[in-house]
């Protein structure tokens, strides 16, 4: 890392790492991979799609109450959240996260194949790995009997993938009685131990909609075609000079409609993703969206009849806000001395994750793997391999402990 781990940070992570009860929950770590994968077996095959991850908050909700947690409950939203208490109860607390939705709808067929230390199921690693990550976590906790200085709180929350927005991430910082008092916030994502993402990434994502009589092609010939306007709209922001920097991306990612191939259809709809480190880049490519489908709706219009207008709308579906982690914050500089004690040299990087909210509220926030390894992620052939995970373990474990010193 290029930043300078400070001696004090340095030394203090040293002397954690020297406790008994430290090696003690090192030590279980080491000792129960075997149960750790078991969680993780158990857990791909309770379903999580969008919008429907209750099934699997049900069942984090019981692990936490068998690992001693209190306060276990599901929040208004459907977090999973638990409370591991601290020697002083009540006032900052250190926030442990890690997402337990999947991209996979519920028909998926999840049938998890276990060989060796590689687990190959839909959300095996994204974010079975992260998930079963914060139970080892717990469990190792109580089995050493460590006490740190405050709260731990433990949150299984939906809504990171996709369309969910975020949704569980700002329900917590919107509503739990918990948000004032959060002094850090680890988020948990996946595998590896190398990246650490102190870079909140924003993205917005719209609905364009154009809808128009229609008609059959032959018979009703001429009339303006809403997939053929859509695309003209799309072409121009395809021609869109974007800036390298700050970095700045838009993609449409679906177009959707017609019912066949001898209909002019009556709706068309298309998604765009846009995403920048500057949020005043995402301002300008709202505009630009805008821009593109009035002009290019005004243009067919023009030479249209008035009963064959045609009509559009622009719906925004996701708004993931930008936020960074400044390098002197002490959940940045325990991280460095982390790594520097456990002979790791990590990467920083910029990526959307539920990192973003905290970030973009001020709270001092990260993203890291759980260690491991992983590939194939949303894809039906996802896996995640064990080995090494205990490194990545002990670098959550000790992280956690010296924000809550």
């Amino acid at each position: 890392m290029s930043a300078t781990v400070p001696a004090t940070a340095f030394a203090r992570i040293g002397q954690l790492a020297s406790q008994r009860p430290v090696h003690e929950a090192f030590g279980w770590l080491h000792l129960h991979e075997p149960q750790i994968m078991s969680w993780q077996r158990e857990l791909v095959l309770v379903a999580a799609p969008p919008f429907g991850e209750g099934p699997r908050a049900e069942w984090l909700c019981a692990k936490f109450r068998e690992l001693g947690l209190e306060d276990v409950a599901l929040d208004g939203i459907g977090n999973a959240i638990g409370v591991y208490r601290g020697e002083q109860s009540g006032g900052e607390c250190v926030l442990l996260s890690a997402h337990i939705d999947t991209v996979f709808p519920s028909d998926t067929l999840i049938d998890p194949q276990l060989n060796g230390t590689r687990l190959s199921a839909p959300g095996a690693c994204d974010n079975g790995a992260g998930v079963v990550a914060m139970l080892a976590i717990a469990a190792a906790l109580r089995h050493a009997e460590i006490r740190p200085a405050c709260d731990l709180l433990f949150v299984g929350n939906v809504g990171e993938e996709g369309e969910g927005n975020l949704r569980g991430m700002r329900h917590f910082y919107q509503h739990a009685p918990w948000r004032e008092r959060v002094a850090a916030h680890v988020v948990l994502d996946g595998a590896g131990h190398e990246v650490a993402v102190t870079h909140g990434l924003g993205s917005r994502r719209y609905l364009v909609t154009v809808n128009g009589p229609g008609g059959h092609s032959w018979t009703d010939a001429g009339r303006v075609n809403p997939v053929v306007v859509l695309s003209r709209a799309i072409a121009r922001l395809g021609d869109l000079a974007l800036p390298a920097k700050p970095r700045t991306t838009l993609n449409v990612g679906t177009i959707e409609g017609g019912t066949s191939v001898n209909a002019i259809p009556e709706q068309v709809t298309a998604r765009f993703d846009a995403r920048s480190t500057d949020a005043e880049q995402l301002i300008r490519l709202e505009v630009e969206i805008h821009r593109a489908v009035e002009d290019a709706v005004m243009e067919a219009n023009a030479g249209a009849k008035r009963e064959h207008a045609l009509r559009f709308s622009i719906e925004m579906i996701g708004d993931r806000p930008a936020g960074t982690l400044t390098e002197h914050a002490a959940v940045f500089e325990n991280l460095r001395a982390v790594d520097r004690h456990l002979g790791i040299r990590t990467e920083t990087r910029i990526a959307s994750t539920d990192a973003n909210i905290p970030l973009s509220l001020g709270v001092p926030a990260l993203s890291l793997g759980a260690g491991g390894n992983g590939g194939g992620i949303h894809t039906r052939n996802e896996w995640y391999d064990a080995r090494g995970r205990v490194l990545g373990l002990r670098r959550i474990l000790l992280l956690l402990l010296a924000c809550a010193s």
